[in-house]
């Protein structure tokens, strides 16, 4: 397959993903969200949409260079490509747990796993190509702050 029909896969399967957690998302933004104390760093709702299919657009594009590079380092994109699907599958579980269940620690517990999921795929996509490593920092950067926000909303909600 053509790298580029690899990258436009895994573009729209990240999309997929994101939209389906973003069911569970706008519900619970709605009906509780709404209600919640929130920490004055809390960004504005308008601010996630855009920012999410930024880093869905990016993870997918990372996810196809290291794909496209099967040929020549085959057990180790496999290996990748495995944690770049399990980070994806966190991902969008997140959303389900935090909104759909309303659960801000268990939550907060799924996103301390999502982090360290999306640390290993952004190591092992550097090994592979570099500007896939780095298409990763900005995802990792903003999941990082949405662990302090999921923490903080948990903590004031408790």
């Amino acid at each position: 397959m053509h790298k580029i029909l690899k990258i436009l896969v895994l573009v729209a399967t990240c999309l997929a993903v994101g939209y389906f957690s973003s069911i569970a998302t706008r519900s619970g933004i709605t009906d509780w969200y709404a209600y919640v104390e929130k920490p004055s760093f809390n960004p504005p709702n308008w601010v996630f949409a855009p920012v999410w299919s930024f880093l869905y657009i990016l993870m997918g594009v990372a996810g196809g260079l290291v794909w496209a590079r099967m040929d020549f380092q085959r057990e180790a994109v496999r290996t990748a490509l495995f944690f770049f699907a399990v980070q994806l599958a966190l991902n969008g579980l997140w959303s389900l747990l935090f909104f759909g269940l309303r659960n801000p620690l268990l939550a907060l517990i799924e996103i301390a796993l999502l982090w360290l999921m999306i640390y290993e795929t952004w190591a092992k996509f550097r090994k592979i190509d570099r500007v896939a490593g780095w298409l990763f920092v900005p995802y990792l950067a903003w999941v990082s702050f949405a662990a302090v926000l999921n923490f903080s909303i948990w903590w004031l909600n408790k």
